[in-house]
């Protein structure tokens, strides 16, 4: 009897919630409807990610922070919720959470002394680079069904997609 893998399992089309049937496809006219297959790809994809990341002791918030400050440079507390579209509420906690582990450093603004800059340390160029493989691993998973010409596709109208419902 071959058992399946956790990862195959997430990936599989079993419904993700308790209260829904768990036998029989969904009513033809649910079952092509955009909406509907964006929000459940992005649930489970988001829920598969963020498993993963859990066991390293990472969340996709770190990888954003990491990401940004490694492509654009040291920025205050401000700037990098604006980057990444993290609230900036939550970005205190996350900062903290990076600098316990010595992935950030905190910094006056030479500028203006009252708010800090953060800068990204040696330690967490090298985290991001595990979580930038970790990541690279998650999306061949969730991509495995589709070719590389395919994924590149799925990328633009994916991109498409967004820049259209960006708010003007």
């Amino acid at each position: 009897m071959a058992t399946s893998s956790r990862a195959e399992s997430d990936l599989s089309d079993t419904p993700d919630h308790a209260d829904m049937p768990a036998a029989g496809a969904p009513p033809a006219r649910l079952r092509r409807l955009p909406t509907r297959l964006l929000n459940q790809n992005a649930f489970r994809a988001d829920r598969i990610a963020a498993e993963r990341l859990s066991a390293i002791g990472a969340r996709k918030w770190h990888y954003a922070v990491l990401s940004s400050l490694e492509e654009s440079g040291p920025a205050s507390q401000a700037e990098l919720s604006r980057r990444t579209g993290i609230y900036r509420s939550d970005m205190v906690a996350l900062l903290n959470e990076l600098a316990e582990e010595n992935y950030i450093r905190r910094a006056p603004d030479p500028e203006d002394r009252r708010r800090n800059v953060v800068h990204i340390t040696s330690p967490g160029k090298k985290r991001l680079e595990e979580l930038a493989q970790l990541i690279a691993r998650i999306e061949d998973d969730l991509l495995a069904p589709f070719s590389p010409a395919e994924r590149e596709l799925l990328i633009d109208l994916l991109l498409r997609l967004n820049e259209h419902l960006q708010p003007r």
